[in-house]
């Protein structure tokens, strides 16, 4: 609801009156469009509502923008909106969101078929909340557009939507104070994608089926909290100068590479995370400083932690490390913390990450040698990963219910909208 609308005009419109009632509508009124297809593109000029009835549907017949929003204070709500034009320089969407269009809400509907989504470029507090979003799937995954874009848009919300088929479910760049949460993405390159976006919040989201769950880069001040990333192809979590940033109570499982690849970032602070099932479980590395991993889980990964370097990093806070479940330590006096040190990273390792062909010799009489000389004398451990606390049971974290079968939802209907 815009800010008007509680004491809106509401005028009936048919896809014959569309022209005519936008061109008479004054600022707050609604515009309630019934069942049929109007044809695009539409701009709204005024402080307006477009409210579709079941089976409302603008076609935007594959020129510019299916809907074009210049004036603030307006609405898009319970319509099908498809098909834009597919012209990348020209930034063509479903719903493009102006710079001067401020406090826009765009909730509940069907966006299908469009290069991007719905495009906040530069608007104040707009709001993209509980649309289900396919993108254009006659295209290559690197010539489509995203679900939802953004470009400084500071205050804006994405909230509550399922995003499938673009490039990315939500790109966004040179912005701040945003928030990303409760949403669902499924079949994009990057589920979430930041660049130069600050003092930002992700939240209670899930990334299934993927590339990557959540790219990081260039940002900092993020709180990334609660998302689960779910058999996606390569990371859960990939970092790229993202500092600053707290990671707390999230998933990944079942990541193809990486759970969390963390690469010249520094200062985040990692609590109560899950990582289980990749091949790595976090790969640090690129000068990343100040990091504070405590508390977290990792859980069956061939590799829990990949660090090739010199310096000792001890990922344990205030007597409380992490819980690795490969580690066959005692707790002799029961307080859940191991009696001995875990180090996640030998000498072994460290030869096979600098020589892969090492593998063929992982089971020789001489690696055991090496093995039994390094548990003998300490001093023969290389600088990495320990763990001077680590836990002997996992910490527990809220999981999100996962929408298992989005493709066989209604798609036709805006009153069918997933919502997580």
């Amino acid at each position: 609801m815009t800010m008007f609308e509680s004491q809106a005009v509401v005028l009936q419109v048919t896809p014959e009156t569309l022209t005519n009632s936008l061109a008479k509508a004054q600022d707050g009124d609604v515009l309630l469009l019934n069942k049929g297809t109007y044809t695009g593109p539409i701009v709204i000029e005024k402080s307006l509502t477009l409210k579709g009835q079941k089976g409302a549907v603008i076609d935007g017949r594959g020129i510019g923008n299916t809907i074009e929003i210049l004036a603030p204070d307006s609405g898009v709500a319970g319509l099908k909106i498809i098909n834009s034009g597919q012209d990348l320089s020209k930034q063509n969407s479903g719903v493009f969101v102006n710079k001067t269009a401020h406090n826009t809400v765009v909730e509940n509907n069907i966006i299908q078929n469009n290069l991007i989504g719905v495009y906040l470029w530069g608007p104040k507090n707009a709001v993209v909340r509980n649309n289900r979003i396919d993108g254009l799937q006659v295209l290559q995954v690197n010539d489509r557009g995203n679900g939802v874009q953004l470009w400084n848009t500071p205050g804006s919300i994405v909230e509550g939507n399922t995003i499938r088929f673009g490039r990315d479910g939500i790109f966004t760049t040179t912005s701040k104070k945003n928030i990303f949460r409760n949403n669902v993405f499924e079949k994009t390159r990057f589920a979430i994608h930041y660049m130069y976006t600050n003092n930002s919040e992700v939240s209670g989201n899930v990334s299934h089926g993927n590339d990557v769950g959540y790219a990081l880069m260039f940002s900092k001040k993020l709180k990334i909290t609660n998302n689960q990333s779910i058999n996606d192809k390569e990371h859960g979590f990939a970092l790229n100068y993202a500092n600053s940033s707290l990671f707390k109570g999230n998933l990944v499982e079942n990541g193809g590479v990486k759970c969390v690849f963390i690469y010249n970032s520094n200062k985040n602070r990692f609590v109560r995370n899950h990582f289980e099932g990749c091949q790595i479980g976090i790969h640090f590395t690129a000068g990343s400083e100040k990091n504070t991993v405590s508390e977290n889980a990792f859980i069956g990964n061939q590799h829990q932690v990949k660090y090739v370097g010199t310096r000792h990093l001890d990922w344990s806070e205030n007597n409380r490390g992490n819980y690795w479940s490969d580690n066959p330590a005692f707790d002799l006096n029961g307080d859940n913390i191991a009696d001995s040190v875990y180090r996640p990273n030998d000498i072994l390792d460290q030869v096979i990450w600098a020589y892969p062909a090492a593998k063929l010799l992982i089971n020789s009489p001489a690696m055991e040698i090496l093995r039994w000389s390094q548990s003998q004398f300490p001093s023969l451990q290389p600088g990495g990963v320990f763990d001077s606390a680590p836990l002997m049971t996992p910490p527990q974290i809220d999981r999100l219910s996962l929408i298992s079968d989005i493709s066989s939802s209604d798609t036709t209907n805006p009153d069918m909208v997933i919502n997580p």
